[in-house]
Order: C-alpha cells, then sequence, then structure tokens
C-alpha cells in the first residue's frame, strides 16, 4: 500500500508494487467453484442418450434411462426406459420398451409397458401392445393393436354345451 522510499526524491514516481503470490486461495475458489457449479447441472443430461442421424446400428440395442434415436437401427431395442424415434430416423426392429414416442418410420412390432405416441409424422408396420395408444392426425398405422391392462391368462373360459354335428347335405345326381 504505502511504500516508505529512503533516499529518494518524492517528485520521482515509485516503481509498481509486485503483486502477492498466494497459490493456496486460487486453488480454493477454484475448488469451490467446482463445487458450486456441478450441483446446478440438470441430472437429467446425464442419463439422457442420443443418437444422430448418422448413426447405423444393427443388432441388439439395450439402455437403461432415455434414447433419442434420429438415426437407422436394425435389430432389436430393449429397455426399462423410454425411446424417442425422432422424424429422421428409420427403425427396422422389435421394441420392447416402457414408453415409446415416434416421429419417423418404424418396420416391427412395438411393446410397451406404458404408453405409445405416435406423432404427426409418424409411420409404423407392425403390432402396438400398450396400456395406453395415442395418435394424432396425419400418422400411419398398419398393423393391430392391443391397448389397456392385459388380462389375466388364469380367467377360466365360459363352459360351452358340445356343438351339435352340421347337418349333411346330400348331392344331387
Amino acid at each position: 500500500m504505502f511504500q516508505k522510499v529512503i533516499g529518494k526524491n518524492s517528485g520521482e514516481p515509485l516503481p509498481p508494487a509486485p503483486a502477492p503470490i498466494n497459490p493456496a486461495p486460487a486453488i480454493s475458489n477454484e475448488a469451490t467453484l467446482q463445487q458450486s457449479v456441478a450441483p446446478s447441472r440438470p441430472a437429467v443430461a446425464a442419463t439422457r442418450n442420443v443418437l444422430s442421424t448418422d448413426v447405423e446400428v444393427k443388432g441388439t440395442l439395450k439402455f437403461t434411462n432415455d434414447l433419442i434415436v434420429d438415426g437407422r437401427i436394425e435389430g432389436e431395442i430393449h429397455s426399462d426406459g423410454n425411446l424417442t424415434i425422432g422424424e429422421n430416423a428409420r427403425i427396422k426392429a422389435e421394441i420392447r420398451t416402457a414408453t415409446v414416442i415416434v416421429h419417423g418410420k418404424v418396420h416391427g412390432n412395438i411393446t410397451a409397458s406404458n404408453r405409445v405416441d405416435l406423432k404427426a409424422g409418424a409411420e409404423i408396420v407392425g403390432d402396438i401392445k400398450a396400456k395406453i395408444l395415442t395418435m394424432e392426425a396425419g400418422a400411419v398405422f398398419v398393423g393391430k393393436s392391443s391397448v389397456g391392462a392385459s388380462t389375466p391368462a388364469a380367467s377360466p373360459a365360459p363352459a360351452q354345451a358340445p356343438a351339435a354335428p352340421a347337418p349333411k347335405v346330400a348331392d344331387k345326381v
């Protein structure tokens, strides 16, 4: 701050004081900065996976949380997570996930434990099984759908009397 100069004329400018060197506060400030930034990052970004338009997969694809596909997949897709099929995506696969949102093209069966949403540009050729099925105007769906809670397999069929034999028709000669 103030410097006492001995033997110098008061009219001469003083040389600048050297900056104090103290690396410890800089490191602790940086560590504090990293700690304060890390919690503000959204946790979802770490669990969302993206396959862009230049990606092509052949085989079985498995993932855990969320997957967004805008490329090509041929084979099988299995997950307990959520699958979003982008508008540029071309899928030839059997799909088994919790939820599926389709914007692109799918050739194959879709089985979702929760829901399937077909958006306006979607084209699906295959069967769909889900608790909930939504379809926007403009979506194309060719196949069978099974919607709602699955019926228990152990329910007995109602008993029926044996059918009478069909009457025989004689041929005229």
